[in-house]
């Protein structure tokens, strides 16, 4: 036998099995090189060993860990010369090495150099979920745990390529074809192995990564504006009579539902502050004064900030801590104590305002205390999100900020649900990893960061889709978490229920049409009074050539229209926000519907699309009623209804080098694209978001 250690160069693509004694290595071995029809490697100590004990019974020693080496190279590379594309490795010698560390406390110098030069495109690691099955050369089971999390351990250490693979023999094959033929697209389009391990690990399909790159690379079609949605257009307008009698036939009808409260409260509140940031970080207390910063960067932000800062919620607070920090405060010259008061603000020794959810900010000064958006929101929850003296709530949350949002709901919700008589239960729910996007450069090439590893950005708002398909619930009330107004709670009540009437009224009609047609109750004169509800109630624009349909098509069609989950969305007046708003828009099948789209989603560089948003009436506050079930109170699958190309493409900055990544079609624009949509006008106090601090000091944010 040559005693070499050296792998021969390939362009095959080698795939390690790992792991402990009896995991499943030699079946999983033999069932891919079955399946991909090439060589799989045996392991060379099972028949050096065996010959060894039937000989004299002697055991194994560590001057056998060479031979087993040596031996198991020369396989190795026998094999590779008849292997088919794959290749299939039973054990290899970063195995031999762990047994030798593990049973003989050394591993020879040679042995252990050779174990981490040989490459293999990727480490199946076996788990110890299989049964233990005794033979002449196998050890105990006992202490199997021990074992496995060395071998995982030595992997780690060595930065090898490894996915854990677990379960019975079929899932693991299953697993195993599945992760190898997207390894061979990835080594196919440039990643490396590590690249792969990485997008494996992040959770993020692969076949994912690969729409993402088309997405860069194509660029996104944006949505074609036919005209603004307006009153009477689009858009119902209700009187206050109207709105209280939606409201009162919504309490009529609550008992029998399941409600719920939804809010999306993800992300720290660093754009908040970013102009308080920016100052920090430009500016010189002792090279120029606060003013001349203002001139010198037109920073009306914060000049506005400095001039207000009294009527902040927090400023007594700030006020205080700074007293205690600077005890000769009060003799300072004037830019110092704001200079003081903005850095104490954002520092992290202190409040760290900007690296906290919004939700645990203090937003309004009542007489008593402060209230943050938590609290508010709690208040209205138990105000019309209430059944049976009980009242649900749901924050989407970063899993980082939990701790906070608990602390600051166990801080008023005794006192809450006692005021209210009611009892309220919180749930929590994240952002899935695997909505993030892969980021880009200007050339569509995979942006790294120091250390090499991809760089990854979350999928958006548009991600939460997922968590409120988790939902089970009957109606769901959406609202930001910013989204909040200091007192008027009985007018914000009003305009929530009556939005949730007009949903279940709505629901009515199109679940006793769905009802009439699966019991076959459908006849040709109903199907003129079905198609004026499609058109006058939820604004659905049949195509010319329905009419020519049978009459059988025609209820399929009228069915396929009705059976989806259906949304009423509060709209506000357009005072120059930014953000989305109703309009009507044309697909690429010429299929015109009622959208909500935003900016971006419009190319501002066509005259007339840009005309036409230009002409918008109205304003999208994120204030929506959801009915997320059947007519058979089964949950839709809110994933099925999602236009996938109404996703956003971002530019962001790394390090100075423009970036990009992609965001998933955004919750209430194209996540809910394929929704029964009804637009209803609401006043602008029912839209109140802190996009900015400064936003604290309009008057829905100050005391009466």
């Amino acid at each position: 036998m040559e005693k070499n250690l050296r792998q021969q160069k390939t362009a095959i693509i080698k795939i390690a099995l790992f792991g402990p004694e009896s995991t499943g290595k030699t079946t999983l071995a033999k069932q891919l090189a079955d399946y991909y029809e090439t060589e799989w490697v045996p392991e060379f100590a099972r028949d050096y060993l065996q010959e060894k004990w039937e000989e004299n019974q002697h055991i194994c020693v560590a001057d056998d860990m060479m031979p087993i080496a040596y031996g198991q190279t020369e396989l190795e590379n026998q094999k590779l010369s008849t292997a088919n594309k794959y290749l299939f490795c039973d054990t290899n010698l970063m195995v031999t090495k762990v047994f030798s560390e593990m049973y003989y406390g050394f591993c020879d110098p040679l042995l252990n150099e050779a174990a981490l030069k040989h490459e293999y495109d990727l480490f199946f690691l076996t788990d110890i979920d299989v049964p233990w099955e005794k033979d002449d050369i196998r050890d105990t089971p006992d202490g199997r745990e021990t074992v496995f999390s060395v071998f995982k351990q030595t992997l780690i250490d060595t930065k090898k390529p490894f996915i854990t693979l677990s379960g019975n023999k079929e899932c693991r094959l299953a697993k195993a074809t599945s992760i190898i033929h997207n390894l061979t697209i990835a080594k196919e389009k440039g990643f490396s192995s590590v690249d792969f391990v990485q997008i494996y690990d992040h959770e993020i399909p692969f076949e994912n990564i690969l729409n993402q790159l088309e997405i860069f690379k194509n660029g996104i079609a944006k949505s074609n504006l036919i005209s603004p949605a307006t009153i009477n257009d689009g858009i119902v307008s209700l009187s206050d009579s109207e709105l209280e009698q939606k409201a009162i036939f919504f309490d009529s009808q609550k008992s029998k539902l399941k409600l719920k409260k939804f809010v999306p409260a993800s992300g720290a509140a660093s754009r908040m502050f970013k102009f308080l940031n920016a100052f920090l970080n430009d500016f010189d207390i002792h090279k120029e004064t606060i003013n001349a910063y203002i001139n010198r960067k037109k920073d009306s932000d914060l000049s506005i900030f400095i001039v207000a800062m009294d009527k902040f919620p927090f400023f007594e607070t700030i006020d205080k801590k700074l007293r205690e920090i600077y005890p000769d405060f009060e003799t300072l010259d004037r830019d110092y104590k704001n200079y003081y008061f903005i850095k104490v603000l954002l520092s992290p020794d202190y409040f760290d305002f900007a690296s906290k959810p919004k939700a645990v900010l203090p937003f309004h000064q009542y007489k008593t205390h402060l209230a943050n958006p938590i609290e508010e929101h709690l208040n209205e929850c138990v105000h019309y999100a209430t059944a049976g003296k009980t009242s649900n709530l749901h924050f989407t949350v970063s899993e980082n900020h939990q701790t906070q949002f608990e602390e600051a709901i166990d801080f008023v919700k005794d006192k809450i649900e006692k005021d209210s008589e009611t009892k309220i239960n919180i749930g929590y729910s994240y952002q899935s990893k695997s909505t993030d996007s892969i980021t880009v450069d200007v050339h569509n090439k995979a942006v790294r960061n120091k250390d090499g590893a991809l760089v990854f950005r979350p999928g958006g708002h548009g991600a939460l889709i997922e968590n409120l398909n988790k939902l089970d619930s009957d109606i769901i009330f959406i609202k930001n978490i910013d989204n909040v107004i200091q007192n008027h709670i009985d007018k914000i009540t009003l305009y929530k229920k009556s939005l949730a009437g007009i949903l279940i009224e709505t629901q009515h009609k199109v679940f006793g049409y769905l009802t009439a047609i699966e019991n076959n109750e459908i006849k040709e004169n109903d199907v003129n009074e079905i198609v004026d509800f499609l058109r006058q109630d939820l604004n659905i624009r049949l195509t010319n050539d329905f009419n020519k349909f049978t009459f059988e098509n025609k209820i399929i069609k009228i069915k396929e229209l009705l059976d989806r989950p259906i949304r009423v969305c509060g709209m506000v007046k357009n005072e120059g926000e930014p953000g989305g708003g109703p309009f009507w828009v044309m697909n690429e099948k010429g299929n015109i519907s009622l959208q909500i789209v935003e900016t971006s989603q419009v190319d501002v560089m066509n005259k007339k699309q840009l005309q036409i948003l230009a002409e918008a009436t109205h304003f999208n506050p994120v204030d929506l009623i959801c009915g997320i079930k059947n007519y058979k109170k089964q949950k839709f699958d809110l994933t099925q209804f999602v236009d996938h190309k109404a996703g956003f493409i971002v530019e962001k900055s790394i390090d100075g080098k423009t970036v990009k990544s992609y965001e998933l079609p955004g919750l209430w624009n194209g996540a809910m694209a394929n929704w029964l949509t009804v637009f209803v006008a609401v006043p602008l106090i029912t839209f109140n978001p802190v996009k900015t601090v400064n936003d604290l000091l309009k008057a829905a944010h100050q005391p009466q």
